[in-house]
């Protein structure tokens, strides 16, 4: 069943003139396909003029007539509704700043599983591990493979034995003379220690 083209504001020499103007091609397209509807051209020839099919054209026709010029333009898709608001992504963020409490939260730093289950649990969103990689993503903080750091851990014990072990020999590093002469009966170049062993 065809559709006719209701909205008549515009003439096919003026729709010619603002197609020309479009900086989008594919609603420039559009405009000339309803141009040429409009000065009597069949809609499979009008349709394929522009490259499209006559589907196509009579569904870019209903919105010509609702919207105008304006309907012929791809729409920018929406989007997933964010599943945290503002108020919890700073909670997120505050959680993150303390870090956890090992008693509680039963972990010495966060991971995303973690933060996935406090999420969980907190507000009621179930997220892949890679969305809170995300989340954490936005909210400005980057992935750090930092060493962990026992809760019992002792700094000024640690301390304490890096100054009372021994440190490396500094004869380890001297050059070694080699006495053993090449099978082309040249002495051997010096070599250090380490490539010596």
């Amino acid at each position: 069943m065809s559709v006719a083209i209701t909205r008549l504001d515009m003439l096919p020499g003026e729709l010619r003139r603002e197609a020309s103007r479009l900086k989008d091609a594919r609603a420039a397209r559009r405009v000339l396909a309803v141009a040429l509807v409009l000065e009597g051209s069949g809609r499979t020839h009008a349709a394929k003029a522009c490259g499209m099919d006559r589907q196509t054209l009579r569904d870019w026709v209903h919105r010509y007539n609702v919207e105008g010029i304006g309907g012929l333009f791809n729409r920018k898709p929406v989007g997933r509704k964010a599943r945290l608001g503002a108020e919890q992504k700073a909670k997120i963020a505050g959680l993150v700043e303390a870090g956890p409490d090992p008693d509680k939260d039963g972990v010495v730093r966060w991971r995303r599983i973690d933060l996935k289950k406090k999420i969980e649990v907190l507000f009621g969103v179930t997220m892949h591990e890679r969305t809170v990689g995300k989340l954490l993503a936005e909210l400005g903080y980057v992935r750090l493979s930092t060493r962990p750091q026992h809760p019992a851990s002792d700094p000024a014990a640690q301390e304490t034995f890096k100054k009372l072990s021994p440190g490396r020999s500094a004869r380890a590093y001297l050059p070694v003379r080699t006495a053993s002469r090449s099978k082309s009966g040249s002495r051997t170049k010096l070599a250090s220690a380490s490539k010596a062993r």
